[in-house]
């Protein structure tokens, strides 16, 4: 399904509110003046505050299992707004509460 591309300045969150930023986004393409992230890139999150029985359990990193079909950047797919993510060590997902809307991609 065609959507925006998610950009390195993308607001994106865990399920529980920590903070995720792209480790490796693609510097060759740029969106708003930000490079594109791509699939293989793995996200760090920060500030994640889940808890499990007591003991802390945050998300630490995440992996994106979706992105574009036909928009490859450096032979990887772009992520766009509907992609999905799962965290690393507890399975939860990546929100994407915000990023560019000018360039979109299927």
């Amino acid at each position: 399904m065609p959507g925006p591309i998610l950009h390195q300045g993308a607001t994106v969150l865990c399920a529980h509110g920590g903070q995720a930023q792209p480790t490796t986004p693609a510097p060759r393409v740029m969106v708003t003046g930000m490079p594109v992230t791509t699939q293989p890139a793995p996200y760090v999150v920060a500030g994640c505050p889940f808890v499990v029985a007591g003991a802390p359990v945050p998300c630490v990193t995440a992996q994106w299992v979706t992105a574009s079909v036909r928009v490859l950047v450096m032979g990887m797919p772009v992520l766009l707004l509907d992609s999905q993510a799962i965290c690393v060590p507890n399975g939860t997902p990546l929100m994407i509460v915000q990023t560019q809307v000018r360039v979109i991609a299927t």
